[in-house]
């Protein structure tokens, strides 16, 4: 399943620039798009939340499945900005559905392995994505259009998910004590969101900069700029598969300190690069840094003495995923107002930030204790 939601992201994310270039649209309405699939994901969160918690999170996970694969051939259908818009909240809120539903689920499994596997189910995410985004290469050779290219890679995707996914699981339904229909984290679950946001604001703004920002800034060839989010990937993805192990060793807090020092040193070598291999180089170290601060922070809401987990997610989720979306737009509207380098240079504070709220990743008896 996390594969699936990658996968279906990284389908997208690779036609972005056909469907841009089909319906003429300038790199500020782009941007507005993209803001609305952020506004679907966030409003979605709550919602997927409190059914989570009711009917469990493995019933919800598979339906959502359906439902986000049918969104991504939506998508084909628009004609012009507003229609891309509109399927583009659909589509931002099913992704932003799922992601809670799964979490909750792969929360369930690591409590019953007993041992940090979350970061583990973020790599196969990170992988879905970049065998979706291979997808597109090999649609643009084939010269399959936007809609054959979603209908075939979307099908075999989401096909393969649901046959692996019937395996025998019994999630837990809790009723939620909040009347709340949207609800902001609150109490412990506030640092623990901030930490996710500041996370995944980097994340999303290298996925669709970082090969702007080698081009434009550092003069990189078009081949070499294509390699930014590649190398970032493959850190994130490495360091996620060992994160188990290096969590379960050092612990979360020392573990998510490791990971913002890692960001803050990359984002340094980013704006201060002057040629593409050391920018390069701080891609590399960024992968690292944000690699384990989305799993960990979905572990410790997940396991909120106070707070049921569909809900907690959804919460922390709120913050944290919301940031994945907004940060690319974010960062486009920076660059218009100073420039590209001082845009990428926000994210410095948010990694400093991460290694000041660290401890709030620690589990909730650790604190109470």
């Amino acid at each position: 399943m996390f594969i699936l939601n990658g996968a279906l992201f990284g389908i997208w994310a690779s036609r972005i620039p056909a469907v841009r270039d089909r319906l003429d649209l300038t790199h500020e309405a782009l941007g507005l798009g993209l803001l609305f699939m952020a506004a679907g994901a966030v409003c979605s969160f709550p919602v997927t939340g409190r059914l989570t918690d009711r009917f469990g999170a493995v019933a919800i996970t598979r339906v959502i499945a359906v439902l986000y694969t049918l969104s991504l051939i939506l998508l084909a259908f628009a004609n012009g900005f507003w229609s891309l818009a509109a399927f583009l909240f659909v589509f931002g809120a099913f992704h932003g559905s799922m992601d809670v539903a799964m979490n909750a689920w792969a929360a369930e499994v690591e409590q019953a392995y007993d041992k940090p596997v979350m970061s583990s189910f973020h790599a196969m995410w990170s992988l879905g994505a970049g065998l979706g985004a291979l997808s597109g290469y090999g649609a643009v050779q084939l010269e399959l259009t936007v809609m054959q290219h979603f209908l075939l890679a979307g099908g075999v995707v989401v096909g393969l998910a649901l046959a692996l996914s019937m395996v025998r699981w019994t999630s837990r339904r809790t009723e939620s004590s909040s009347g709340k229909v949207f609800a902001l984290p609150s109490g412990a679950l506030v640092l623990v969101g901030f930490t996710a946001l500041c996370g995944a604001l980097g994340e999303g703004a290298v996925a669709d900069w970082s090969a702007i920002f080698l081009r434009d800034v550092t003069g990189a060839a078009e081949s070499v700029a294509a390699l930014g989010y590649a190398v970032f990937s493959v850190t994130m993805v490495a360091f996620r598969l060992a994160g188990g192990v290096v969590i379960s060793r050092f612990g979360p807090a020392a573990t998510a300190r490791f990971g913002g020092i890692c960001a803050a040193l990359g984002v340094l070598g980013v704006v201060t690069a002057s040629e593409a291999t050391i920018a390069l180089s701080g891609f590399a170290l960024m992968g690292i840094g944000y690699a384990v601060i989305m799993p960990l922070a979905f572990s410790r809401a997940a396991n909120d003495p106070d707070v049921p987990p569909g809900q907690a997610i959804a919460s922390v989720a709120t913050l944290g995923y919301g940031g994945l979306l907004i940060g690319p737009p974010l960062i486009g509207f920076l660059a218009e107002m100073l420039t590209l380098r001082l845009a990428f240079t926000a994210l410095l504070p948010l990694a400093v930030l991460i290694v000041l709220l660290s401890g709030a990743l620690r589990p909730a008896s650790t604190i109470n204790n």
